[in-house]
């Protein structure tokens, strides 16, 4: 039996593709190394700078903190929105519909002109006596109102997230626990978020980012030792804009990429034993943007 000889589908349009690819890079490469008004002695200069340093590291405290605080009350607002309480579920729903529907940066003015608006705090028995009092300017710093600002703006998008996650797993895995008379909150801990973990984590991961980024946006309290201010504030003195934003968004990019490293063993771990599939680090994107 005379076997076939297949001609295998050629694809001109790939290499096309491929080509003009490469000679983008290539011109792209050429303009970085040949234009003059990048200023890259700057940028060596200013790249590894005692300043921008310390502005990275409160960066990431900030991104931190304020993530820390977004999930604690995104945890707790979710919970509420799927409790059979009504007060719980409108006020969830109430705080949502709020955060998310005012912009962040509109939100960050706010906190940075609460003392405006309350000059004093007090602590007291309603129309009574006051109890406590505390300056605002004194308790609601510049770092206290960028947390706030950041962190409760992101947990309406986090609460979000972890109702849907919650939302995911089976109600008849719920109803089979208690039918083993296993108390509500182990079952919660021990059967519910485990599942739900994976629907979490992609846009969680996600938002983290996002969060590493809108921490930019403090300049509107103003908080000035975040990276953006320090390296605007470098960038006014010395009249180069261009080479001081090449340095923040140098490391903007590498603290993103360790992020996404991050996202993906975490991702993977929790998605062992899913349709035998392990996400790809790429994934993370997509699978948060479903």
């Amino acid at each position: 039996m005379e076997l076939i000889s297949a001609t295998p589908v050629r694809h001109p349009g790939r290499w096309v593709g491929v080509a003009v690819i490469v000679l983008a890079c290539i011109l792209l490469i050429q303009s970085l190394a040949t234009n003059p008004n990048y200023h890259w002695d700057t940028v060596a200069t200013y790249i590894l700078d005692v300043h921008v340093v310390q502005a990275v590291g409160w960066t990431l405290l900030l991104t931190v903190a304020s993530m820390i605080l977004a999930t604690a009350l995104a945890v707790a607002l979710a919970l509420m929105r799927v409790s059979e309480n009504p007060v719980f579920q409108w006020t969830s729903w109430a705080w949502v519909w709020f955060f998310r529907g005012t912009p962040v940066y509109t939100q960050l003015v706010f906190w940075g002109l609460v003392a405006v608006l309350y000059p004093k705090i007090t602590l007291g028995v309603p129309f009574g006596p006051e109890l406590l009092q505390f300056d605002t300017q004194d308790l609601i710093t510049a770092g206290v109102a960028a947390l706030l600002g950041l962190g409760l703006n992101e947990s309406a998008y986090l609460a979000e997230i972890f109702r849907a996650g919650l939302k995911s797993v089976g109600a008849g895995q719920m109803e089979a626990a208690e039918a083993l008379g296993l108390r509500k909150s182990k079952i919660m801990w021990r059967i519910v978020l485990p599942q739900a973990m994976r629907v979490i984590i992609p846009p969680t991961g996600n938002e983290a980012i996002g969060m590493l980024k809108t921490t930019s946006l403090v300049l509107a309290i103003p908080f000035t030792m975040d990276l953006t201010f320090v390296t605007n504030s470098a960038a006014n003195r010395l009249y180069l804009p261009i080479p001081l934003l090449i340095v923040a968004a140098s490391w903007y990019l590498l603290i993103t990429s360790i992020l996404m490293v991050g996202q993906h063993f975490i991702e993977r771990h929790y998605g062992k034993g899913f349709d035998g599939r392990i996400l790809a680090p790429t994934d993370s994107a997509l699978e948060g943007r479903r």
